[in-house]
């Protein structure tokens, strides 16, 4: 047992089969380099128990109870290419020598199953046009240098020139499209994994077609490491993908791109000149096939810098072409030359402005227009001037400006003649801090547009003043009026006024979501944020009704034996349309679409049914379901809850409400009623997200918790030196009876400070993945006991 500690907390025990796997290819290896096996037997052992494993992984997943048929049809198609990969393998030995052709048809019967089976995979993602081809031009330059690594590497003795030079252009472009898929936006996602898995063994059968496996050499165990590890890659990333075990957040790993396909080729041109071979004609070919690409590249990458210093050049003249197209500056369209000192409102019944709640269409004729709405008749002036000087702006040979679309937030419940003095003072500010050359321009009936001539560093400083401008309260009756402002920002570069409008208006929504109050600046990235958040709006309600929601659930476990003692139920929405979106994605659009009221229940509902399940076959353990605050503080709360825990027979011991510590405070009296609600009623409460400050700690003890759950950076040491962040928690929980849990411990040494630190629960990937309800009764059933 002594000996076996280590072990389990280095290796998960769901990876444990991996690991031995892994050693024992590795010892295979080594045998067979010092000739004490020999090669092909090598080759057959390693990739049988490699091919093995991995199918009955996949064939588990294929199997699950209750599972969608999408990633079962998914697993099916995956088991069937690790074991045709492992039997191409296999067969070389039993064959015969140089069988080249028929290591090759296996490959694509191998491909062929792979590709189908990850296009059934959940959560893979499918990037625009645009970044596809950009990454398309990206990859061709190293994955070239690859292919050079490969035919410099090939011996040459084995197969035709013609045959080793396509396999040289194979084992670059999958040595690409691997990195690629563990390293880029996703490499953290099942489906990356998965898709690298594939690929790495694509290499490695490759490998085997083209290395020659004869008594005696030993080149062709150069192949097995890409074929196993590969297959292995496969089951994993397949399992995960399914449970949604991905980062939520996407962020891709630029350096193993560039830096591995150079060092390969470096390492390549090393060993080939060092046997002394000089270099081939097709080895110069290669290397001048790879110029092209990086040339497209940097082209590519130079039209995408700013050019603001050559625009700034032509401001002067383009602001010569905005006096041009006006009559009088700051002058709203229709109104006479001469301007009252405030300017008049727009008329009644304009256009009304987008809310957080509204959808937008690339299709859609007007930039300002809702969901459901279409523009009234006085707008259309409006935006026709606004065109007309953003086509001024693009008439300049070098065209430099700006359209900033401002809108304000807070007049909704003012009467439209408030809301039109309120939008009158807000011009009258703005013109007080644009230049004279800019236009302002009616916009929406709580918003409206200025067109300037400055470059974009200076608009986006515009766009801060104007910001600064608006945010004093507004005057109304006798009363002050606080309102938001939000800006959107798009440069004029030679795009067509629609298009700067289009991409200005994606700004403003952007600026909306991420809390008002600020400038934000358009960019390709932006708008496909947009369109998949528009995307999820759209589906997401019906989703409980279509019965797209799922729940999975993490283990937690007692620090002191390993023992679990309960799990936490997580939300996913498997969306046909969108894939699996996780809850940091999905939360916040179902806040804005007032739907989070209905998804909390459906978990909750969801969870008392499972623990009803488990009480029959699986020991009482806990579940902890997480519930905002919103929700948390109805009148209701406490009835409803127990009258679902009573429908399903469950004890009220057994559920853990978790509530957000940030979200407590601004109900804080509610939310204690709540809570004490509940703990009479024997459910147990639990605080998310504890922070250690001074007011978080004065505020939970007014709190009745039974569970205080902390972030890993409690429980590492501090950068000034002092003891971790855990000791003053845990002390605190002590003195008022609360129990500590550990979350999102991702590492053995984050497990061992959180032990030290005195924490009783843990919860994270180190500990437990989450996964659906039948994979972790079976992770319970590794255990003897686990009440608690």
């Amino acid at each position: 047992m002594l000996l076996a500690y280590p072990f389990r907390v280095l290796v998960p025990r769901r990876a444990a089969p991996e690991a031995a796997t892994s050693v024992a290819v590795a010892l295979l290896l080594l045998a067979g380099a010092v000739d004490l096996v020999p090669t092909s037997v090598v080759i057959a052992l390693a990739a049988g128990a490699g091919a093995t494993l991995a199918g009955l992984r996949l064939s588990r997943l294929a199997a699950r109870r209750g599972a969608d048929p999408t990633p079962r049809a998914a697993g099916v198609l995956l088991d069937a290419a690790v074991v045709t990969a492992g039997l191409t393998a296999v067969v070389l030995p039993l064959a015969g020598i140089g069988h080249t052709l028929a290591v090759l048809i296996g490959s694509l019967v191998v491909a062929a199953l792979s590709t189908t089976g990850l296009y059934r995979l959940p959560g893979r993602s499918r990037p625009a046009a645009s970044v596809r081809l950009r990454w398309l031009v990206e990859s061709t330059g190293p994955a070239v240098g690859l292919a050079l690594a490969g035919w410099l590497l090939l011996p040459e003795g084995g197969p035709p020139v013609p045959v080793r030079l396509v396999c040289a252009l194979a084992l670059g472009g999958l040595g690409m499209a691997a990195l690629n898929a563990f390293a880029g936006p996703r490499r953290r996602s099942g489906a990356a994994v998965c898709r690298g898995g594939v690929l790495l063994t694509m290499g490695g059968l490759v490998l085997l077609a083209t290395l020659p496996s004869a008594p005696g050499g030993r080149a062709a165990l150069l192949a097995v490491p890409p074929l196993v590890f590969g297959m292995l890659l496969v089951a994993v990333g397949a399992a995960d993908a399914v449970d949604d075990a991905e980062p939520a957040e996407p962020v891709a790993a630029a350096w193993p791109r560039l830096v591995l396909p150079a060092a390969v080729l470096l390492l390549a041109s090393g060993l080939h000149l060092g046997a002394g071979r000089a270099p081939d004609p097709t080895s110069v070919l290669l290397a001048l096939a790879a110029v092209p690409p990086l040339v497209l590249r940097e082209l590519l990458r130079a039209n995408d810098a700013p050019v603001s210093g050559r625009r700034a050049a032509h401001r002067r003249p383009a602001g010569r072409s905005l006096r041009h197209r006006r009559a009088a500056p700051g002058r709203w369209p229709g109104t006479p030359e001469s301007p009252p000192e405030r300017g008049p409102a727009p008329r009644e019944g304009a256009a009304t402005t987008m809310g957080a709640g509204s959808t937008w269409s690339p299709d859609h004729d007007s930039a300002w227009s809702g969901l459901n709405r279409r523009p009234a008749a006085g707008s259309r002036g409006d935006r026709a001037a606004l065109l007309d000087a953003l086509a001024a702006i693009g008439d300049v040979p070098a065209p430099a400006g700006a359209l900033l679309l401002v809108d304000l937030h807070g007049t909704e419940g003012v009467g439209p003649t408030a809301r039109e003095d309120v939008l009158a003072e807000a011009v009258h500010r703005a013109r007080a801090v644009i230049a004279p050359d800019d236009l302002v321009t009616g916009c929406t009936g709580t918003g409206f547009a200025v067109v300037t001539a400055a470059g974009p560093v200076l608009a986006y400083a515009l766009g801060t003043r104007l910001l600064t401008a608006l945010s004093p309260p507004y005057r109304l009756a006798g009363a002050m009026l606080r309102v938001q402002t939000s800006v959107g920002l798009a440069e004029v570069s030679g795009a067509g006024p629609a298009d700067v409008l289009r991409q200005a208006e994606l700004a403003r929504r952007r600026a909306v979501q991420l809390g008002r109050d600020r400038v934000e600046w358009y960019d390709a990235f932006l708008e496909e944020q947009l369109v998949r958040r528009l995307d999820l709006e759209r589906e997401l309600p019906g989703a409980v009704a279509r019965g797209e929601l799922d729940l999975v659930y993490q283990p937690v476990v007692d620090l002191a034996d390993g023992q679990p003692v309960g799990a936490e139920a997580l939300l996913r929405w498997r969306s046909p349309v969108l894939g699996t979106v996780l809850p940091a994605e999905l939360l916040p659009v179902a806040e804005d679409l007032d739907l989070v009221g209905e998804l909390e229940w459906w978990v909750l509902d969801r969870a008392c049914r499972q623990l009803s399940d488990w009480s029959v076959g699986v020991r009482e353990l806990w579940m902890a379901v997480n519930v905002t605050t919103r929700e948390l503080t109805t009148p209701d709360f406490v009835q409803r809850l127990a009258a679902v825990l009573a429908a399903y027979g469950v004890p009220p011991e057994r559920l853990v409400v978790e509530v957000s510590e940030p979200r407590v405070a601004g109900d804080l009296p509610t939310v204690v009623a709540r809570l004490a609600g509940l703990r009479s009623l024997g459910v147990r409460t639990a605080l998310d997200d504890f922070r250690a400050e001074h007011a978080s700690l004065a505020q939970l003890r007014r709190l009745p918790i039974d569970l205080l759950k902390v972030g890993p950076e409690l429980v590492g040491a501090r950068p000034d030196g002092q003891p971790p962040l855990i000791d003053v928690v845990v002390n605190v929980g002590e003195r008022l009876g609360v129990e500590i849990v550990a979350e999102e411990l991702e590492s053995s040494t984050q497990v061992e400070g959180a032990r030290r630190g005195g924490c009783r629960y843990g919860q994270g990937f180190a500990l437990a993945r989450p996964a659906t309800a039948e994979r972790v009764e079976a992770y319970f059933e590794e255990f003897p006991s686990a009440s608690r």
